[in-house]
């Protein structure tokens, strides 16, 4: 592993906490970033074609929610010349507001993500995200978008 690997690495995993970070602030332009315009993407809702089609699928949860946090860990980041790949495990816990003040929905899943060099950053070209479980029950999010289950 090269010294110019290793910033790459670090470079990689501050960019998945930035995005972590942004999904919970609501900070929705600074994807603009941390992505490329058109990243692909799979949350479990189907395909998505575009950083704005990205951000409306999670607006579509996050919007009509509470407080949420998406933490990260067990990462691994394996750069290949301008690209790179990276896993992270990802725990999301979602507070219901309002009337569902009180319900929580939480998830465990995995980020398998692609990465491009652009200049001095690294930007994010494609997330898949795996889930593997979830507790509570996804009213928590409202209404969330037109036939998504948890469980996809």
């Amino acid at each position: 592993m090269t010294l110019d690997d290793l910033i790459a690495e670090r470079t990689i995993t501050r960019a998945l906490t930035l995005i972590a970070r942004a999904m919970d602030d609501r900070d929705w332009a600074a994807l603009d970033d941390l992505t490329v315009p058109d990243m692909t993407a799979n949350l479990g809702t189907g395909e998505l074609g575009s950083r704005a089609e990205l951000v409306a699928s999670i607006r579509s949860f996050l919007d009509a929610c509470g407080p949420t946090q998406h933490l990260l860990g067990n990462v691994v980041v394996d750069v290949d010349g301008d690209t790179a790949t990276s896993r992270a495990y990802v725990s999301d816990l979602h507070l219901g507001t309002g009337d569902r003040s009180g319900v929580t929905f939480q998830t465990l899943g995995d980020y398998h993500d692609s990465w491009v060099r652009h200049g001095e950053a690294w930007l994010l070209t494609r997330r898949v995200k795996h889930n593997r479980g979830h507790v509570g029950s996804f009213t928590a999010l409202g209404p969330g978008p037109e036939g998504w289950s948890p469980r996809d």
